[in-house]
């Protein structure tokens, strides 16, 4: 973690013009950071593509097909770009956080390790459980409607594109915890809040796994609202812990 110990600045002392230098240097870095990840993606490029991404459907004896003659070359730059995008997200995240922190009180700056950490955590534990539970289970469910008169042939653009949308979103998802820790930091919502509104809340849930998966099924919507339901229980507990303590009444003299 010593990576992320670095001084900040403080944000009393830069004008607007320091703001927006700083802004662009977070930007090169971040750029830099995922253009590094992205080449060593391009790297294992065909074992990304051929056995990461295309392994779940050799568990349903199935194949892809490609529909237009560069449709290969977008497929892997496609895949490459996201790899790249995953591997240098604890630096992004970082990034992010050191164009924040400035505004920060100094013992709310000394977290910025542990908030990097525990963002990623959460960001890769939704791209495991996307790929290893939501996409088996959402093929097996549509390789079970194929016929003898209808053969179920997938085009590749639209099946990687499914993947990477599948696992995007269950990442997404998975950052519920650390939102709920920032909203409650800055007072914004409370556990006797998120405990009154729970109802509420399971019906935004239910809207939510619905606008995130890019299929139409219930199954794979349930799949993706269950683990959501029990972010949300956890996050009571997170907001509990993180929230705003109240003042200290001042002694009268």
């Amino acid at each position: 973690m010593a990576l992320f110990n670095v001084k900040m600045p403080d944000l009393r002392d830069m004008s607007f013009l320091d703001h927006l230098e700083e802004l662009r240097w977070r930007i090169i870095k971040a750029v830099i950071a995922l253009v590094v990840a992205a080449a060593l993606a391009g790297f294992f490029a065909d074992f990304l593509v051929q056995d990461v991404l295309l392994g779940p459907l050799r568990v349903v004896h199935l194949k892809v097909q490609v529909l237009t003659p560069y449709g290969i070359m977008l497929l892997y730059m496609e895949v490459v770009l996201f790899a790249g995008l995953i591997l240098s997200m604890p630096v992004l995240l970082y990034q992010l956080w050191a164009f924040i922190a400035p505004g920060l009180m100094p013992s709310e700056r000394q977290y910025a390790s542990r908030i990097v950490f525990f963002t990623t955590l959460c960001f890769m534990s939704g791209i495991a459980f996307g790929y290893f539970v939501l996409i088996p289970t959402a093929l097996k469910f549509f390789a079970g409607f194929g016929t003898e008169s209808i053969a179920l042939n997938i085009a590749a653009d639209k099946y990687i594109s499914f993947i990477l949308s599948m696992i995007l979103g269950a990442g997404l998802v998975f950052e519920l915890p650390m939102v709920t820790f920032f909203l409650a930091k800055f007072g914004i919502v409370t556990p006797q809040f998120m405990r009154k509104y729970r109802r509420h809340a399971i019906i935004a849930i239910l809207i939510i796994s619905a606008f995130v998966t890019p299929t139409p099924d219930i199954v794979t919507q349930s799949l993706l609202a269950a683990p959501m339901m029990v972010l949300y229980e956890l996050s009571i507990f997170i907001a509990k812990f993180a929230q705003k303590k109240p003042a200290a009444p001042v002694p009268e003299s």
